[in-house]
């Protein structure tokens, strides 16, 4: 009696069924981790500091291969750790019944990080360049050569905001498209002169991955720099 009734249940269509799903969303599951871990990793966007290349809560997936063992470009949208307190202090996440669920699904990757203590920002200074605002014409010059930055947010004249920098080994020197309304380098060059480590760069920012109506690459702009020399 004990083997037909494990024979009948083996056979039964249902659990056959069951056993495929949960092994379809196993896979996925181990699939987005390691993807997470290794490749790709999404992010959400709450803030207007890269308008128009980025929307608030536009949901983009981040390479995890820039700036190693890939290099890292002048122009390259990077999002980063802020450890240098850029950010106020994340204020403490209401606990739902759920908030586990929505936790675990962004820690394998299924989610976007929904955290504020990431930032993003297009990369203008790469470990020795000379970066200076602004020239004669009102254009940032990038050892001694201005750029036309058509990537700004055409909505709106960027303010001047003076200053003359030489990035140090080990970091970057990093502006918002939104140049009016981003708090980046300029803004904190009383933390490590405005510069953001490396080692603290997640990577590069390569899709838009929603709003359905917004899925695109996102560009770095190889033309605004290809003129700029290499840093002495």
């Amino acid at each position: 009696m004990g083997s037909k009734a494990a024979g009948k249940s083996a056979g039964n269509p249902f659990l056959g069924w069951l056993k495929e799903i949960a092994t379809v969303v196993v896979i996925a599951v181990v699939l987005s981790f390691l993807i997470k871990t290794f490749l790709f990793r999404a992010f959400f966007i709450p803030s207007e500091s890269m308008v128009n290349t980025l929307d608030v809560d536009d949901r983009i997936f981040v390479n995890l291969l820039v700036p190693e063992p890939f290099a890292l470009s002048r122009g390259d949208v990077v999002v980063f750790r802020d450890t240098k307190g850029w950010l106020p202090p994340a204020p403490a996440k209401a606990q739902g019944p759920f908030t586990w669920v929505q936790d675990g699904l962004t820690f394998v990757g299924l989610l976007p990080d929904n955290s504020e203590q990431h930032l993003v920002k297009r990369v203008i200074g790469l470990p020795g360049d000379h970066v200076v605002c602004c020239d004669t014409g009102g254009k940032l010059t990038i050892n001694g050569t201005a750029i036309d930055e058509t990537y700004i947010n055409p909505a709106e004249v960027p303010q001047v905001r003076n200053f003359d920098v030489t990035v140090p080994e080990g970091k970057v020197w990093v502006m918002g498209d939104n140049r009016n309304h981003s708090a980046d380098s300029r803004a904190h060059m009383e933390t490590d002169g405005g510069f953001v480590d490396l080692k603290d760069l997640e990577g590069k920012a390569a899709v838009i991955a929603w709003p359905l109506n917004r899925i695109k690459t996102l560009d770095n702009y190889p033309d605004v720099f290809k003129s700029v020399p290499a840093a002495r």
